[in-house]
């Protein structure tokens, strides 16, 4: 018989209450979008709103089944922020168009997606095994936009995207997931190798330079994707991944001081070489020359001028002109935001990534598993280095990038790999946050190797 701890509570309770307040904030906002195009309470309102709601109240009901210790606070999060998201690219429909209800169709998708995951996966540690099978996986999506036949071609300047009849597709978010899977169970299997000691210059104690193949590695994939797909944000975000992860494994700094040189002296060359690096990154540092604004820059003027107007409270929604911003719901969403609900409403979004985050992070620190600690960290991780990619490029600290923002731009491919990443902090919440199970695992199990201790203190100095 299995000896348990004492049992926490599931506090699915909380979480449902505070899937009322979600659902208020996306289900409100879209109802002052509805007022604002005097098309209030209409049909189309109630069968949007019931959508969202059923579907929020769906994915709790297979909480409280198959992982009712899981974090409560990470759904309610993730509904506010699509809800947000649904309500302001319904705002920005032009006549004719229906992004808003593709963007709908897409979440009910990726929330079934999600709730498949906790349903059928229960322990993520069985994702362990697949971890040089998520390698694989990981090169053949990186290179599907590049093949004849399937590639969509070169769109807004960028090769990421494959065509599925008569959509397209970008398997790039989903190579994130399988990345990081890979990550996480070769640097938990691999720490003891990585670890050993090498040349100390101050108080840095680098690595041996044979044990520096998957930086390089994962260097070079990087390097790929920003060649060969002319996609600067997939490429700053899976090198900026494994820098993060290796740092969690080994709690050295070193690595991410070799990572950073890495990154920065590839940037450089790339700058130097190819064209397309070269106008992005000028017209980022001239953005207000007039022979800039009309080839590169008018997009992120545009949007900072947008937020100006905004102000602190903005301007509400409706009653702003977002829809002068080129792809003011897809790249520019934040900006649209930041116009319409002002400061105050762009830094309640932030908050609410920030908490999604710490609250990854959070299931990280209680997991018991090398591996569930560093995929849990990997993940949190892209979500949050993809928000600051992107808000950093509207509002022009950083080079603008194609990354898309989580739950709230329009985007399928990207909200269905991010309810994904959120069906697996859910479960290794689950695990982190319920009684500890001593019973030994079968043979073949998910069991850690000897060895290996989990990379707790660097989590938390994270």
């Amino acid at each position: 018989m299995s000896q348990l701890s004492t049992i926490p509570k599931p506090r699915r309770n909380v979480e449902l209450l505070l899937l009322v307040v979600a659902l208020t904030v996306g289900i409100g906002a879209n109802m002052l979008v509805g007022v604002d195009q005097e098309k209030s309470f209409d049909s189309d309102f109630w069968f949007q709103s019931s959508l969202l709601a059923v579907a929020a109240l769906v994915f709790h009901m297979v909480l409280r089944i198959r992982a009712k210790y899981a974090d409560p606070v990470i759904l309610p999060l993730v509904v506010a922020l699509n809800g947000l998201g649904l309500a302001m690219i319904h705002r920005l429909d032009a006549p004719g168009e229906d992004t808003g209800n593709n963007q709908l169709r897409w979440t009910l998708v990726a929330m079934a997606v999600a709730i498949g995951v906790i349903w059928f996966l229960k322990d993520h540690r069985v994702l362990r095994r697949f971890t040089y099978i998520s390698l694989a996986v990981s090169a053949l999506l990186l290179i599907l936009p590049l093949v004849p036949g399937i590639s969509a071609g070169e769109i807004l300047g960028a090769r990421v995207w494959v065509r599925v009849g008569p959509m397209t597709f970008q398997p790039g978010e989903i190579a994130k997931i399988t990345l990081a899977i890979f990550f996480a169970g070769y640097l938990s299997s691999n720490r003891d190798l990585i670890l050993l000691a090498g040349r100390k210059i101050g108080p840095l104690q680098f690595p041996r330079f044979k044990d520096m193949g998957p930086m390089i590695t994962a260097w070079l994939v990087s390097i790929g994707v920003l060649i060969f797909q002319r996609d600067l944000g997939s490429s700053v975000l899976f090198f900026g991944l494994f820098i993060v992860m290796i740092y969690v494994a080994t709690s050295r700094i070193s690595w991410v001081v070799i990572g950073v040189a890495l990154l920065l002296g590839g940037g450089f060359v790339a700058a130097q070489v190819f064209s397309h690096v070269e106008v992005r990154i000028y017209g980022w540092l001239n953005a207000f020359s007039p022979d800039v604004y009309e080839t590169g820059s008018r997009q992120v003027i545009e949007g900072l001028f947008g937020m100006a107007n905004g102000g602190l409270v903005g301007t509400g929604l409706g009653q702003g002109r977002p829809d002068l911003v080129p792809f003011a719901n897809s790249d520019m969403i934040i900006a649209s935001i930041g116009e319409e609900l002002g400061l105050i409403g762009l830094f309640a979004v932030v908050l609410m990534y920030v908490l999604l985050f710490t609250r990854g992070f959070r299931a990280a620190l209680g997991t018991r598993d090398a591996f569930g600690k560093l995929l849990a960290c990997g993940l949190s991780f892209a979500i949050a280095l993809q928000c600051f990619v992107v808000i950093g490029g509207v509002t022009r600290l950083i080079p603008l990038t194609g990354l898309t923002t989580p739950f709230l731009a329009a985007g399928g491919s990207s909200l269905l790999a991010n309810w994904i990443i959120v069906g697996l902090l859910l479960l290794i919440s689950h695990t982190a946050r319920g009684p500890v199970d001593t019973t030994p695992l079968p043979p073949g199990g998910a069991a850690e190797p000897a060895g290996i201790d989990t990379p707790t203190e660097a989590v938390k100095q994270a």
